[in-house]
């Protein structure tokens, strides 16, 4: 594609020789029209001169001695070279003097055949292969006849000329035109230059905004939008580092956990050592398993203005009821029960983004089952409104204190010795957040944790206005 530059200098050429075109057209019809009427009105003038020549009062001798005069010297003037002669078009000017049918007088250059046939005024008629623009004029109280008249061709020449006048400026300065256009534009689109030039000598590593001043208008939208995009740059990758050092550090204690089991597996002399250190490596296998999936979770979730899911119809009651099938055995496995308490003709339907429902139940249950004692209950109770879900989860643990309750939302955070990575309930907190609802932490009426979870019925639409700003 070509450039800015170029296109608009093409445009602005195509723009301006049209308009000359059109100018020259209108400029040209216009000359041309005054002069016809400029030299129609000279021929009548020299019809009103040769009209006092014939009307002046003097003896018929010497008004023939004075015609005979005239006759002369306009014959001088056609047979005279060039340098002598008045003007090159004098000899394409014509005039004829009648009396009746005989001619009194004519010019050199007049035509033998009789101009006197045309009728009186203007008119155009052929002779001798020439066009020829006619005045007759009659004098009154006699039957004298004044006949003016001169070649088209000479007026073809006159407008000719002043068209090519006209055009010939236009002619000469367009390419000096097209060079001021391609300077001024050049100029004009300097402060994009130089914005490009910016943008192209700096450093990947390098995402603070771009400083241009002062900057056109129309630049300051461009300049505005590439430092937006900076920043969420900028931000991104402050994420990605963080995450990067988090899983680092949460992740090099059980893998160092894990080497330990291993080379005690290695290391065991009977088989009952070797099969505790296996049951040991497992458990760390499936603690950091967790971990990682936790960690995914959040690095999915951390981005802030990331594009829209495919938010989709759910039904809270019917996934709930999935999810806590499949933590089932685990509780079991700690002799632990899971109690669902809900209303099931009520109206369950929610927008979701797809797991988010699984994942909210998956982190409160699991901390519920890691928290409470064997032998205990996890409750997990549904209430819906007009406008909202709320997922309440209830265990029968040592709780959090109220002073720490905002403090575990973060992550990493724990909330004991015999927690675990501190990511669960940062992960559903921005679960919740991004469904536009509300993540509150309470005691539970047996004494434990109650975490209540409140999720919009229709999330889409309440965000869509905040990432489709301008």
């Amino acid at each position: 594609m070509s450039s800015i530059r170029q296109r608009t200098l093409g445009l602005a050429l195509l723009v301006f020789g049209a308009s000359m075109l059109v100018i020259g057209f209108i400029s040209y019809r216009y000359a041309a029209h005054e002069i016809e009427e400029l030299h129609d009105a000279s021929l009548a003038q020299n019809a009103r001169l040769l009209e006092g020549l014939l009307q002046a009062p003097m003896p018929d001798s010497d008004r023939a001695l004075l015609l005979n005069s005239v006759e002369s010297a306009l014959l001088r003037a056609e047979q005279s070279d060039n340098r002598l002669a008045g003007h090159r078009y004098e000899s394409k000017l014509a005039f004829q003097l009648w009396e009746g049918d005989r001619l009194l007088l004519r010019s050199a250059s007049a035509p033998d055949s009789p101009f006197n046939q045309q009728p009186p005024g203007y008119s155009t008629m052929r002779v001798n292969q020439h066009d020829w623009r006619v005045y007759v004029l009659e004098i009154i109280g006699s039957n004298k006849r004044v006949v003016v008249g001169e070649r088209e061709d000479v007026r073809g020449e006159l407008i000719s000329a002043v068209a090519l006048r006209i055009l010939l400026p236009d002619l000469i300065g367009l390419p000096l035109l097209t060079l001021l256009l391609w300077w001024s534009i050049g100029w004009g689109l300097s402060p994009l230059s130089r914005m490009a030039e910016q943008i192209r000598a700096r450093d990947p590593h390098h995402l603070k905004p771009l400083t241009l001043h002062p900057l056109p208008q129309e630049l300051e939208t461009i300049s505005g939008a590439i430092n937006r995009l900076l920043e969420r740059l900028r931000q991104l990758r402050i994420r990605e580092k963080r995450f990067i050092a988090d899983a680092a550090h949460e992740l090099r204690t059980p893998f160092a956990v894990l080497d330990l089991h291993a080379q005690n597996a290695l290391a065991a002399d009977n088989a009952n050592d070797r099969e505790e250190a296996l049951h040991h490596v497992r458990s760390g296998v499936a603690r950091s398993t967790r971990l990682v999936s936790q960690l995914l979770t959040l690095a999915r979730l951390d981005p802030e203005e990331e594009p829209l899911p495919e938010y989709r119809r759910s039904d809270v009651l019917h996934e709930t009821r999935e999810t806590l099938a499949e933590l089932a055995p685990l509780a079991a496995e700690r002799q632990q029960q899971l109690l669902l308490d809900a209303d099931s003709p009520a109206n369950w339907e929610i927008e979701e983004e797809p797991g988010a429902i699984e994942t909210l139940v998956q982190n409160l249950v699991g901390n519920a089952i890691q928290h409470s004692p064997a032998q205990g209950a996890i409750t997990v109770t549904l209430k819906a409104s007009a406008k909202s879900v709320i997922v309440i989860v209830d265990d029968q643990g040592p709780g959090i204190p109220a002073a720490q309750r905002n403090l575990v939302m973060e992550r990493f955070q724990r909330a004991g010795p015999g927690a675990g990575a501190g990511l669960g309930l940062s992960i559903v907190e921005r679960l919740v957040k991004r469904h536009q609802g509300v993540l509150l932490l309470d005691d539970a009426p047996s004494g434990g944790l109650r975490v209540l979870a409140t999720f919009t019925r229709n999330a889409l639409s309440q965000r869509q206005p905040k990432n489709n700003r301008p």
